[in-house]
């Protein structure tokens, strides 16, 4: 083979290995379909969030997201499912302020919220929403303390379970106001709901997303929403700070996340997926009508957010004297 006849073989064997990738190449990601998990039970405002994220996350991805919901433990066996699962995107965590709280309300957590995740994107916010039966004569939050003040440790409240976020934003109110009440929990939000509905507990606080609905309804009656700001899409109800408890905020907050050690470049895919669908008109409208509020910060804000958190309702359960369980 003359020395022309060779160099022209090399170049077309130097060519065609260009064009072929590498045999240690990764297919792009997703290349199927991804997992959602919901550690939260049916109908609660962490389906909505999913909701929109699964829809918006297939729609841009081309492949199918689906939300499971897989609920008990305070979140913790949905967390912990994500913990251990594979870190290759395709189990993904709907993270909700219990993981902030967990630490504080139990002495088993069988994760490390800052350890064994990683941030994705702060999706969205939810003020709860400080409901009583009509049978309660407190028609505001001054008159509920006052209420509540004369009937030491007789006043029972619900909440969605020990350590969960309505219960510490009952806590905190109880701390704030001075007053003795009895918590009794429920598995999830919806069946306290359905014991307040029926008399058998005097006041909750649950999110709006879900509880908006039953005060509109006139199944019940609002004292206050727990947010810093009043909702714009229910401006006829007062913040419990201005109520009469300065100071006072507590909000449900709802945010994708992944198990630690998912490459950084599906990471940053879904932040910027995610991100674009909580500035969509549609989101922030569907969010905003039930009372929430879209955020889609980036990886770094959502981490220093969740550590933040993590002190505050630690300093809360430690006033409150909740001992971890």
């Amino acid at each position: 083979m003359g020395q022309h006849t060779l160099a022209c073989v090399l170049s077309a064997v130097a060519f065609a290995c260009a064009l072929a990738p590498p045999a240690w190449a990764q297919p792009s990601y997703p290349t199927h379909s991804i997992r959602i998990i919901v550690p939260t039970a049916p109908g609660g405002g962490g389906d909505t969030v999913a909701r929109i994220l699964s829809q918006g996350l297939a729609e841009r991805l081309g492949k199918q997201v689906v939300a499971d919901n897989r609920t008990g433990a305070s979140t913790m066996i949905g967390g912990e499912l994500v913990a251990k699962s594979p870190p290759d995107g395709y189990t993904l965590l709907l993270g909700v302020s219990t993981l902030a709280i967990n630490p504080a309300a139990y002495k088993k957590v069988p994760y490390d919220a800052l350890r064994d995740f990683i941030p994705i994107t702060q999706a969205a916010f939810a003020p709860n929403l400080m409901m009583v039966h009509p049978s309660v004569p407190a028609r505001n939050v001054k008159e509920m303390i006052a209420f509540a003040k004369a009937r030491p440790g007789q006043v029972l409240f619900a909440s969605a379970g020990h350590g969960t976020n309505p219960h510490l934003s009952m806590e905190l109110f109880c701390t704030m106001g001075g007053v003795r009440m009895i918590h009794v929990p429920y598995k999830s939000s919806g069946p306290g709901i359905v014991d307040l509905i029926a008399g058998n507990v005097a006041i909750m606080a649950p999110n709006m997303l879900q509880s908006i609905p039953l005060v509109r309804a006139g199944r019940l009656r609002a004292l206050g929403v727990t947010s810093a700001q009043r909702v714009p899409t229910a401006p006829d109800i007062p913040t419990i700070a201005e109520s009469g408890l300065p100071g006072y905020e507590a909000v449900q907050w709802y945010g994708l996340l992944a198990p630690a050690g998912t490459p950084p470049e599906i990471i940053a895919r879904l932040s910027k997926e995610a991100m674009a669908i909580l500035r969509t008109p549609e989101a922030r409208e569907r969010l905003a009508n039930d009372g929430g509020g879209a955020v889609g910060s980036t990886p770094d804000e959502f981490a220093r957010f969740i550590k933040t958190e993590t002190v505050k309702w630690a300093q809360v359960a430690k006033a409150a004297g909740i001992k971890p369980e």
